[in-house]
């Protein structure tokens, strides 16, 4: 599981700074999470496969997390895409993108399919053989949505040795690997477990930015092997969470206790801030498994 950060602070891009957008790659699928300004440079500027992009997945029509979408649909028809691609986010999204391709005349070389959301309640917006996705619904001051990246268990791993031994047909390889136990020409019947091994432990990611302190995600969020979340603000600014709808360091690092995930990722920063170590070592006094995002910044879980 590969996260790439495309850009990882809040409001406005700088010219050392970009707004929220990152690349999940997961059982060989590859997402787009967030989409604002400069995305496609970025992308370019990391050496992201971006053709391999045919899902992307919006939290919220603020700017600084949707603004680089239409540049990034036109740069596919520019560039002669044929493949699907696959938008969710807010009620409003198609509108807002189908309204700048039509006045700008510059329709799709393939076919944009939006998948609107506007259900306050947690649910699946996409699912195919490897992954499962499903909302988490956020608290900010417009409708707002996190997902949770969940992979499906993959099949046993064959004991090649033990598959080898009982001189058994390559036929039956996929049986064996699909769970199935495997009866011999002289009647024995042989366990899987003797035949396989455990496959790899299915991986899981939550992203959640932006939202205020809530407690109603835990569920979604439980056990997750890597959430990231969104830690604008330092506590000597939590008076701002409330009226921003926004979450400190250290009420991002509770979130990850109370639903025991794997390893937190802080972002989504204030440009207010001259560092953002300061993050890292506030959620530290909470959660002892602690990564700062970064623009440019790869994860390998």
């Amino acid at each position: 599981m590969i996260l790439t950060i495309l850009g990882c602070y809040a409001a406005t891009p700088r010219t050392m700074t970009n707004p929220t957008s990152q690349v999940l790659e997961i059982k060989n699928r590859m997402f787009l999470i967030d989409c604002g300004e400069g995305t496609q440079v970025q992308l370019r500027k990391h050496k992201v496969k971006f053709s391999r992009i045919n899902h992307v997945f919006i939290s919220h029509l603020h700017g600084d997390h949707f603004y680089g979408l239409i540049g990034f649909i036109s740069t596919f028809a520019l560039l002669g895409r044929k493949a699907d691609l696959h938008i969710y986010g807010p009620k409003g999204i198609k509108e807002i993108i189908v309204l700048q391709l039509r006045l700008s005349n510059s329709w799709t070389t393939y076919n944009l399919f939006f998948h609107e959301l506007d259900s306050s309640e947690s649910q699946v917006v996409f699912e195919d053989d490897k992954v499962i996705v499903t909302t988490i619904p956020l608290r900010h001051r417009v409708y707002t949505n996190g997902y949770h990246f969940q992979e499906k268990s993959g099949d046993r791993k064959l004991n090649i040795e033990a598959v080898e031994n009982y001189e058994i047909n390559t036929a039956y390889y996929q049986k064996i690997k699909s769970g199935g136990d495997i009866t011999l020409d002289d009647g024995r019947v042989i366990p899987n477990e003797e035949l396989t091994f455990d496959p790899l432990p299915a991986k899981s990611y939550a992203f959640c930015s932006d939202t205020v302190y809530s407690e109603s995600i835990l569920p979604i969020i439980k056990d997750v092997d890597v959430l990231y979340h969104e830690s604008t603000f330092l506590e000597s600014e939590a008076h701002y969470c409330e009226q921003t709808m926004h979450c400190t360091a250290k009420q991002a690092a509770i979130i990850a206790q109370k639903a025991n995930v794997g390893t937190l990722v802080l972002g989504h920063y204030s440009t207010r801030y001259g560092s953002i170590e300061p993050f890292k070592e506030e959620a530290l006094t909470v959660f002892n498994n602690v990564e700062l995002a970064d623009d440019g910044k790869v994860f390998e879980f």
